[in-house]
C-alpha cells in the first residue's frame, strides 16, 4: 500500500496499489536490545560465578542484536515482495474492463482488509499496539483524504502502464515538500532542491513519450485520463501525507492507531457513494482468476501493514530508504519488461533521470539527517 521515493513525511500504509504508503512520520518504536544489567556483588568464592554469568550476558548482548537485524532484513524481504506483488495483481485485476469501473468498491475491500490487519495486531494475543478512539468528527477529513489517496492512484494504475504509474510517484516528495513550505514554511536544504529537478524533468519525460500513440498493439501505453488521474492522484496523497503529520500531533496516536480509526470510516464512506459511480460487472460472469488475485490482493495489503510496523520497529532511515529505491527500481524495470518496449524507447532517459534525482534527493537527505561528524 503501499514504495517511493523517499519524503519527509510519508503516510500510514492502506495496503493499496500505490508503494509509496508506509511510515515516514516514525513512531521511533524503542524496544530495549540488550537486557538491565543488575549488580552483583562478588564474594569470596563466587568470582568464578560471577565471570561466567557475565560472559552469558555479552553472548546474549551480541546474539540479541543480530535476531533483530536478522528479522528486520526478513520483513524488509516481505514488504518488498508484498509491495512488487499487489501492483502488478492489482493491474492485472483492473485490466478486466467489468472490473476496471469498479474501483470504490475495490478500496472498500481494502479499507476492511487493513482494520481486520490491525484488529488482529491488536489483540491481546499479539499486542503490536494498543488501540486508541477518537471521534469521528476529528477523523472525517482524514478517512476522506485516505479514501482519495488510494482511488485516484488505482485509477491511474487501471488506466496507465505500470512504469508511468510508478515514475509519476516520485513527484510525491516534490509535491510534499511544496506543501509544506506554502503551509508551514519548510525548507530544505538548497542541494536537495536540485537533485528534485532532475527528477520532475524525469518523469515529465516519460508522461510525455508514455503516453504517445504506437502502431504495435503489444506495447502498453498510458491514456489521458491516466495522466490526469495520475497527477490529481499525487496531489490528493501529498495532502494526506501532510495532513497525517498534523494529526499525529492533534491526536497524539501513532500511525497504527490513525489508521485504526481511519480505515472503518473510509469504507463506510465509500458505501454512500458506491451504488451511484461504481460500474458493477454481472458477478456471475467475473472469471474465478479474478476472484483469486482479488484475495491475493487482500493478503498482500495484510502483509505489507504487518511488515511495515516490524521495519519501523528495527531499522533506521536509511535501511528504509534503500528499501524504498528498490521498490521503486525493481517496480519499474519489470513494468518496462512486460510493457513491450525496446531498449531505446526515448523514455528510458526520463526514467533513469527521474530516478537518478529521488536517489540524490534522498542521500542529501539523509546526510542533513546525519549532521556534520
Amino acid at each position: 500500500m503501499l514504495a517511493d521515493g523517499p519524503r519527509a513525511n510519508r503516510a500510514s500504509s492502506i495496503g493499496s496499489s500505490t508503494t509509496e504508503g508506509g511510515f515516514d512520520e516514525r513512531e521511533k518504536i524503542t524496544t530495549p536490545t540488550t537486557p538491565v544489567r543488575k549488580s552483583i556483588d562478588l564474594e569470596e568464592g563466587q568470582e568464578n560465578d560471577g565471570l561466567l554469568a557475565a560472559e552469558a550476558e555479552k553472548q546474549l548482548q551480541v546474539s540479541e542484536p543480530k535476531s533483530s537485524f536478522l528479522k528486520g532484513i526478513v520483513w524488509m524481504v516481505i514488504n518488498t515482495l508484498a509491495t512488487i506483488g499487489i501492483v502488478f495483481t492489482n493491474k492485472a485485476i483492473f485490466s478486466d474492463p467489468s472490473l476496471k469501473l469498479a474501483q470504490l468498491t475495490f478500496a472498500a475491500f481494502h479499507f476492511f482488509v487493513t482494520w481486520l490487519t490491525l484488529f488482529t495486531l491488536s489483540r491481546p494475543t499479539f499486542a503490536f499496539f494498543v488501540p486508541r478512539r477518537t471521534t469521528i468528527r476529528d477523523i472525517l477529513p482524514l478517512s476522506v483524504a485516505m479514501g482519495l489517496n488510494v482511488i485516484l492512484p488505482n485509477l491511474s494504475l487501471a488506466f496507465s502502464s505500470v512504469t508511468f504509474y510508478q515514475v509519476a510517484r516520485i513527484l510525491l516528495t516534490p509535491t510534499v515538500a511544496a506543501m509544506n513550505f506554502v503551509l508551514y514554511r519548510s525548507k530544505l536544504p538548497r542541494n536537495a532542491i536540485l537533485s528534485l529537478i532532475p527528477a520532475c524533468v524525469g518523469v515529465g519525460m516519460v508522461s510525455y513519450y508514455d503516453s504517445l500513440p504506437t502502431e504495435n498493439a503489444n506495447i502498453k501505453t498510458t491514456s489521458p485520463l491516466g495522466v490526469i488521474f495520475a497527477f490529481t492522484g499525487i496531489f490528493a496523497s501529498s495532502l494526506y501525507t501532510v495532513w497525517i503529520s498534523s494529526y499525529h500531533r492533534k491526536l497524539q496516536m501513532s500511525s497504527m492507531q490513525l489508521l485504526f480509526n481511519q480505515a472503518p470510516v473510509s469504507a463506510v464512506l465509500l458505501l454512500y457513494v458506491i451504488p451511484f459511480l461504481d460500474t458493477f460487472p454481472e458477478w456471475s460472469t467475473v472469471q474465478v482468476n479474478r476472484w483469486v488475485m482479488i484475495g491475493i490482493s487482500g493478503v498482500f495489503a495484510s502483509l505489507i501493514n504487518i511488515s511495515q510496523f516490524f521495519i519501523v520497529a528495527q531499522t533506521g532511515p536509511v535501511s528504509s530508504t534503500v528499501v524504498g529505491h528498490v521498490k521503486t527500481c525493481t517496480i519499474v524495470s519489470l513494468g518496462w519488461i512486460t510493457s513491450g518496449r525496446a531498449i531505446g524507447d526515448k523514455s528510458i532517459v526520463g526514467v533513469l533521470t527521474a530516478i537518478g534525482g529521488i536517489i540524490a534527493y534522498s542521500m542529501v537527505m539523509l546526510r542533513e539527517k546525519a549532521g556534520p561528524k
